[in-house]
Order: structure tokens, then sequence, then C-alpha cells
């Protein structure tokens, strides 16, 4: 793993079904985009189905906030990197960005804290050894990267004046 930067997870591009009545990528699409990358990143750290049906482990997400950024059109190239910001046995905390993979402009980031759950109890459980050991791995090389802005950013607007 190299401390130079997120990891690369996914490249993919916005699909026709993906815009809506705006003419851009819909926001539940902006997820779902992030949701396929997150994908790569579990198979990385060995959750991936062989390990599902083998230990009955996996990943649930427990949060998530996504901010938009910028507009994607139809048929936009996008990059999607991902930073491991923080981890125990049980919990996982993740950023990552969305990027025009040609005009290298911000698009969309999302903050995920997630859970390993144990689907025979529906409970959250520990990682096994092997999961942590990969994630670990990936953890302290990322320890290295400085801190998004974004993380822990919150929703807040001063309320009415009554």
């Amino acid at each position: 793993m190299s401390s130079q930067g997120p990891l690369e997870v996914k490249r993919l591009k916005v699909e026709p079904g993906w815009i809506d009545y705006n003419g851009h990528m819909n926001v539940a699409f902006y997820l779902f985009a992030f949701d396929r990358g997150y994908d790569v990143f579990m198979d990385r750290i060995g959750v991936d189905q062989a390990f599902r049906e083998r230990t009955g482990g996996t990943i649930f997400t427990g949060e998530a906030h996504v901010s938009y950024h910028a507009e994607l059109k139809l048929d936009a190239p996008i990059a999607l990197t991902l930073q491991v910001i923080g981890y125990d046995r049980k919990r996982l905390h993740t950023f990552m960005t969305m990027r025009h993979a040609e005009e290298d402009f911000l698009a969309a980031t999302v903050e995920w804290m997630s859970l390993f759950v144990d689907l025979n109890t529906r409970r959250v459980a520990e990682m096994p050894d092997e999961i942590y050991a990969a994630l670990d791995a990936i953890g302290r090389a990322h320890a290295a990267l400085p801190r998004p802005a974004a993380v822990g950013k919150s929703i807040a607007m001063p309320a009415p004046k009554r």
C-alpha cells in the first residue's frame, strides 16, 4: 500500500439511466456509484463473496454523509478514491471522493461509518484477524495522509427567528 494518496477503487461512467429531469446525474446514483467503489474496497480487504459465504461476516453501513459539489452529465468518466480515516475491530471510518476522471473536478464526497456484522446473528461483531490485518495495512499507510477537511462535517443552519 502506498502512503502517497487515497486508494483509487473504481472508474466508471455516468449511465443513461442515472440522468434525472434536471439533465444531470440523480442524487441517488452518486451514492450508488460510491457503493460500487466501496464494494471493490471490501473485496480488497477480503470481505468478498467467498468470505461472506464461508464465515457469515460482512460490512454494513451505519451512517453515510454525501456532499454534492458539481454536476456530472451523461457519459462523464468518474474516478473514485477511498481513504481510511479510522478503524477498530468492529468499526471502519472511510472517506471517498468522486472526481471527473478527465477534467479532475470534485463532483462529490461521502463519509462512511461502517460496521462489521455477523450475518448469523445480525449483530455487530469483531473482524477476524485476516480482515483486520488487511485493513490495518491500508490504515497504517493512510495514517500519514492529511485528514480531508470535510471529515466530520455536519449540516446546520441557524434556527429561524420567531
